[in-house]
């Protein structure tokens, strides 16, 4: 498969300003896709945190399953802060506010005992498609924030003011390099890559590979998928769906879409692609 390098020019641009800004900031929230949650950190971003307080939040925890639990688990006996939500749902704003005011609370408390009462700013960062504005329209009460369900819709940053604090939304950032490309790979499944860059039959191929180690009943109850090489698997979703050209040949490119689309909405149900060993290897645990 061909190798996945997603760093556009603005990126760059971004983290120059993300650097600036965090000086203005009292605390970080990192937001990471809860059905990848190793795959969607970017260490460098948690490098420029610096001493300051960091909160990681395992966003589209609707669209996750039980091994988003236990990668939260992990972290927070790592010593990280880290809450599970789905900013999509209002019922999700009370465990994010209280999560932003215990990483905060020694910092205000500080500042309460020389008579300053400020709003705390957090700088929300993370990669693209992770739902940066969408948990900070979540905090201000409606859509304050650009949202979008591709890849780089924020590209400045915007400074929203919500109860307590004032977030900055800072435009999502790719690591330079993606070493590790199973990592990689599952981003591309969820749409942090661009799609435009891609060979998303390529990433079909390696996504019904992947479903079928670790989610067999989900390919066997929306495709009638039991198993078999990726192309096989391939061929049996296009078949499933009526993607066939004339002269019965397949339509990959549809079925490609069509695969991305489900896992994306979560059609083939809750899942966890990270595993213990990938938090490990990126350094959250």
């Amino acid at each position: 498969m061909k190798t996945i390098q997603w760093f556009p020019g603005h990126m760059a641009k971004a983290v120059r300003m993300m650097e600036e800004n965090l000086k203005l900031c009292d605390a970080v929230a990192f937001v990471l896709d809860a059905r990848a949650p190793a795959s969607s950190f970017n260490p460098r971003l948690a490098d420029m945190a610096g001493g300051k307080p960091v909160l990681y939040l395992l966003n589209k925890g609707d669209l996750a399953d039980g091994g988003a639990d236990a990668a939260l688990a992990a972290m927070q006996r790592a010593g990280r802060a880290a809450v599970r939500i789905a900013a999509t749902q209002p019922s999700a704003l009370r465990a994010l506010t209280a999560a932003m005011e215990t990483v905060t609370a020694e910092k205000r408390a500080r500042l309460m005992e020389k008579g300053v009462k400020k709003p705390l700013r957090f700088l929300v960062a993370g990669i693209p498609n992770t739902g940066k504005s969408t948990v900070i329209n979540l905090l201000a009460g409606g859509k304050k924030a650009q949202v979008g369900d591709k890849a780089g819709v924020t590209r400045a940053g915007q400074w929203v003011r919500c109860g307590a604090f004032e977030l900055l939304d800072t435009p999502g950032t790719m690591p330079p390099s993606l070493a590790d490309q199973r990592l990689a790979r599952r981003l591309a499944y969820l749409g942090s890559v661009n799609d435009d860059i891609l060979d998303r039959e390529e990433v079909a191929l390696a996504l019904l590979a992947e479903l079928w180690e670790k989610y067999p009943a989900s390919l066997a109850e929306r495709y009638g998928i039991e198993g078999g090489e990726p192309l096989e698997m391939y061929n049996k979703l296009c078949l499933r769906r009526g993607f066939v050209l004339k002269g019965n040949d397949y339509d990959y490119a549809r079925g490609a879409v069509a695969l991305l689309d489900d896992l994306r909405k979560g059609r083939l149900g809750k899942i966890c692609l990270d595993s213990a060993e990938d938090l490990r290897e990126v350094g959250l645990i």
